[in-house]
């Protein structure tokens, strides 16, 4: 009854807390700390380096129907999130030490589970083995992937938001609110003129930035765009995007500014706060100069400076069944990010989902899968049912779950309701049918 995890990351974690639950027994593969990937830098489990936002918590928006579809089916994911959350307006932020921590010490407390500290360069050849090795797969296990899907996989760059130490920021000019009054004074705003947001474009757009190698093309993932790509694509482009100033009086002027940088609480004691929607690829020194010409940072702190890095993901429809088997080779599952989807708790749905899968071609079972008005199972389908060509990790969204049947016409925000409450109505009948295979006291 064992099954191999590679990878303990989000995916991989969660993977093998509900193979464990499943009564099976786990070897749970994670590198750390005899490798580290360009990103991770601590040696704990789970480890979130892009943001700590798990993003909205409504159900206006699908990632947050997910989220609780993960919370009614006892993920370990998103049970530590909800232990380890700081304020973020309606989104579920965490504490991202405190995050990793929960997960790794969870683990580490399972008996199901031997965590095993050591890089796996090949891939097993016979036995159920879940592959949640992450967007940063190393370059041994990446060839050995290549060669599974029968050709080079696809991929982009992802890129970090710097974070500053909160008693850095100048808040005779910045001021603590959340938008509309949403969540009280979770963010900090820093506002712009007019005349100071179209230098601060024009420094982004001229700034020295981080070349991608000759033999890498630059594909960034629109979901994750940096700052500076944005601000090329037109001078208006981050008026609208994440500096949009709606919702967001001055309360020092009472008016809406041009435009305004947020910034996010990253730790549990708020000592910490990183700028909402500024990835980047930009050199050191220049995120550093720029940086702190931003209204209310000019003497800013960087605990961390934005880079990049290259994401590797698989062409899910091309090489996974429904089920996130590989079809060149059935015992392997795909789980989180490899597998094609974007974000943490989507990442964190796949390995929920591989795990239980695996658990049950393990036993011998038919895989049950969950109906596609739920939020898994519209993710899966989007994994097994997208175009291959030029084939892009997607986030959740309302538009990847089937049409409602509607009697009236309905505004688009109480359709996204509409389709959240249809599918946590169409939940248990798969989540009934799973829990009544686990073993004695994990129900």
């Amino acid at each position: 009854m064992d099954i191999t995890i590679i990878g303990g990351g989000l995916a991989g974690c969660e993977a093998a807390w509900q193979a464990a639950k499943e009564g099976c027994l786990v070897k749970l593969y994670e590198m750390k700390p005899q490798q580290f990937s360009a990103a991770h830098e601590s040696e704990g489990l789970a480890e979130l380096v892009c943001s700590n936002s798990l993003r909205g918590a409504g159900m206006n928006n699908a990632v947050g129907c997910l989220k609780e579809e993960l919370r009614r089916t006892g993920s370990l994911f998103i049970e530590a999130a909800d232990a380890t959350s700081v304020p973020a307006g309606g989104a579920l932020a965490v504490d991202r030490d405190e995050f990793s921590a929960y997960i790794t010490d969870k683990i580490a407390a399972e008996p199901n589970i031997e965590l095993i500290r050591e890089e796996i360069t090949q891939l097993p050849t016979e036995g159920v083995t879940i592959l949640a090795s992450g967007p940063l797969t190393s370059a041994t296990l990446s060839a050995e992937l290549a060669k599974l899907t029968g050709s080079e996989h696809l991929y982009f760059y992802d890129a970090i938001a710097p974070i500053v130490e909160v008693d850095s920021i100048n808040f005779d000019i910045a001021w603590r609110a959340s938008r509309y009054d949403k969540g009280g004074d979770d963010y900090i705003n820093c506002p712009f003129t007019e005349e100071q947001y179209f230098t601060f474009v024009q420094a982004l757009v001229d700034a020295d930035k981080v070349a991608g190698r000759d033999f890498e093309k630059l594909i960034h993932f629109e979901g994750c765009m940096p700052i500076e790509e944005m601000a090329s694509r037109g001078a208006q482009t981050l008026s609208f995007g994440p500096m949009k100033p709606v919702g967001l009086p001055d309360p020092k002027t009472g008016k809406i500014p041009y435009a305004v940088l947020q910034l996010r609480q990253d730790n549990r004691n708020a000592s910490l706060f990183n700028l909402v929607g500024f990835q980047t690829r930009l050199t050191y020194p220049e995120q550093k100069r720029i940086f702190r010409t931003i209204p209310g940072l000019e003497q800013v702190t960087f605990a961390r400076l934005g880079s990049m890095h290259r994401n590797t993901f698989i062409n899910a429809p091309a090489c996974l069944s429904k089920s996130l088997q590989f079809k060149a080779a059935p015992h392997i599952y795909a789980a989180g990010q490899l597998s094609g989807v974007e974000g943490y708790v989507e990442s964190a749905a796949c390995g929920f989902l591989a795990g239980i899968f695996a658990a049950y071609q393990l036993r011998g079972e038919a895989i049950p899968l969950p109906s596609q008005e739920t939020a898994f199972g519209a993710l899966l389908g989007h994994l097994a049912g997208a175009e291959e060509k030029n084939f892009q990790p997607m986030n959740i969204n309302y538009g990847l779950f089937p049409p409602l049947v509607q009697k009236r016409k309905m505004k688009r925000a109480d359709r996204r309701i509409a389709m959240a409450e249809r599918a946590l109505a169409a939940l248990p009948e798969w989540w009934d049918t799973v829990a009544a295979t686990r073993v004695e006291g994990t129900r």
